[in-house]
């Protein structure tokens, strides 16, 4: 179909607007994870990976994931959760570059979940509701580990993050860690959460990247928790971070150093990883991708 004027200079903009490396990264270099070699070993459950995707966010998911495991040279556990808007072509390419993971699809999970929230008529409501909700009660209820990796598709990784690896495979440490964001920023004021959890909240936590040990997102905590005035109607998109952020707080909590804190300038300079939210997602294709590219993540010749 023809485009009208309009319609091009939309496409134009959408295509080009953040520059012409952005473009290539993202629309010619990004598919091209598709031919590196698959990981196949994802059998350490030390620790198991949780990871939340879409058809929009899949390609990045992959990038995050095998990032992850070339840079730390670890095998942990792996479980993929499909938003739901996933067609099976894209189920069985993830499965064959994960041949050891394990894909929960919406549709399993909602049966799945439908049952085990029976008693928590508020959760259930809340993860009828919200896209996000399943990083609360669907990882935790397909968790096969005492320790969660928390990964969100939008991570990349650059070197080993020893910091992050000492905590999870430190079988003393016995709270949850997080990366830090930029600002607090929940659905509720400190003081409110701070009376709910009776201590402070941790600031500035931020729920795209961390670990998380099972017992810490109870059920009974989280229906608790939703019964607060006004926590579903601030932003829909940091409901679910001050969830995890009152739940850990209550359960034990410390944020990862400054070097895996969320920002919004360009450089990766010599951190180990960066997480690329929405505000910087370009910066994901022209800086983040293009540095992995020139360090071999895309090297097809041996597995990992």
């Amino acid at each position: 179909m023809r485009l009208t004027p309009g319609a091009f200079l939309l496409k134009f903009r959408q295509t080009f607007g953040d520059g012409l490396t952005v473009a290539w990264f993202r629309d010619i270099v990004r598919p091209q994870i598709l031919r590196s070699p698959p990981v196949r070993k994802t059998d350490d459950y030390r620790c198991e990976i949780h990871i939340l995707t879409s058809k929009q966010d899949w390609l990045n998911a992959m990038w995050s994931l095998k990032s992850f495991y070339r840079v730390s040279g670890r095998c942990y556990g792996l479980c993929i959760h499909e938003d739901g808007s996933l067609a099976d072509p894209e189920i069985r390419i993830l499965q064959e570059h994960f041949p050891s993971a394990r894909i929960v699809t919406r549709s399993e999970a909602d049966e799945t979940l439908r049952r085990s929230l029976l008693r928590f008529p508020r959760c259930q409501a809340f993860r009828e509701s919200h896209p996000l909700a399943m990083k609360l009660f669907d990882f935790v209820e397909f968790l096969e580990s005492e320790r969660m990796a928390l990964f969100d598709s939008d991570l990349l990784f650059f070197a080993e993050p020893s910091v992050y690896l000492s905590r999870v495979e430190n079988s003393a440490y016995k709270i949850n860690t997080f990366n830090a964001d930029i600002a607090t920023r929940y659905t509720l004021d400190a003081e409110k959460l701070n009376l709910a959890v009776r201590g402070p909240v941790q600031a500035r936590l931020n729920s795209g990247f961390g670990l998380i040990h099972s017992k810490s997102l109870p059920r009974e905590w989280i229906e608790e928790f939703l019964e607060l005035p006004n926590i579903l109607s601030g932003n829909p998109w940091l409901i679910e971070q001050t969830l995890i952020a009152l739940c850990s707080s209550r359960y034990g909590v410390e944020l990862l150093p400054e070097e895996y804190s969320l920002r919004l300038d360009e450089g990766i300079g010599e951190r180990p990883m960066r997480h690329y939210v929405g505000k910087i997602r370009h910066l994901m294709y022209g800086e983040g991708m293009r540095r992995l590219s020139r360090i071999g993540i895309l090297d097809s010749s041996t597995s990992i």
